[in-house]
């Protein structure tokens, strides 16, 4: 089965519509708006400005025939990217400071609370070394989120997620695909 998404133009499937197997940095191209969108399998970001910019939501396989009103967004899906599935072990280490400074802790499964976990205030910086997460900026996997793949984050504040503390981490499971 291949792995794609489709984005309506309208609400509940209706209007012009765009097929996506990959990664899109700008969809203003093929759609005007989208209110809607299908994913038939795989997992994938959406966010609310092009370039991967902006609020940004997880999506697994289903129908999100009304996303905005459920997300409370105010504008459409600007441009989208393809989580690869992951199968084997989770980590990342999270910094208490930018630039991998403060307090460290090794993260490799799911903590729906950093603060009461770990002790740690904020979390400023961290390194992904293996998997696909998701950072919450509320306990308990709720409020806006930040999808996170391997590499190196040394500052959220210079990603535009300024202000924002992220207090809870959920790894992307192979199972979801």
């Amino acid at each position: 089965r291949t792995i794609g998404i489709i984005f309506y133009e309208d609400r509940n499937f209706m209007g012009r519509s765009y097929e996506c197997m990959s990664d899109c940095a700008d969809m203003s191209s093929y759609l005007n708006k989208c209110h809607s969108c299908r994913v038939e399998s795989g997992c994938f970001m959406v966010y609310d400005r092009p370039n991967y910019m902006g609020n940004q939501y997880f999506m697994k396989r289903g129908e999100y025939a009304d996303y905005m009103s459920m997300w409370g967004w105010s504008g459409c899906i600007r441009s989208c990217r393809m989580i690869p599935m992951h199968r084997g072990s989770y980590r990342m280490k999270s910094y208490e400071r930018e630039n991998f400074g403060g307090q460290m802790y090794e993260l490799m499964d799911d903590c729906d609370s950093i603060m009461d976990r770990y002790r740690m205030s904020d979390c400023m910086s961290c390194h992904v070394m293996d998997g696909h997460g998701l950072m919450y900026e509320q306990p308990h996997y709720r409020g806006r989120m930040m999808y996170l793949r391997p590499g190196e984050y040394r500052n959220f504040m210079n990603m535009g997620m300024s202000g924002m503390r992220w207090m809870s981490m959920r790894r992307i499971m192979d199972s979801w695909y």
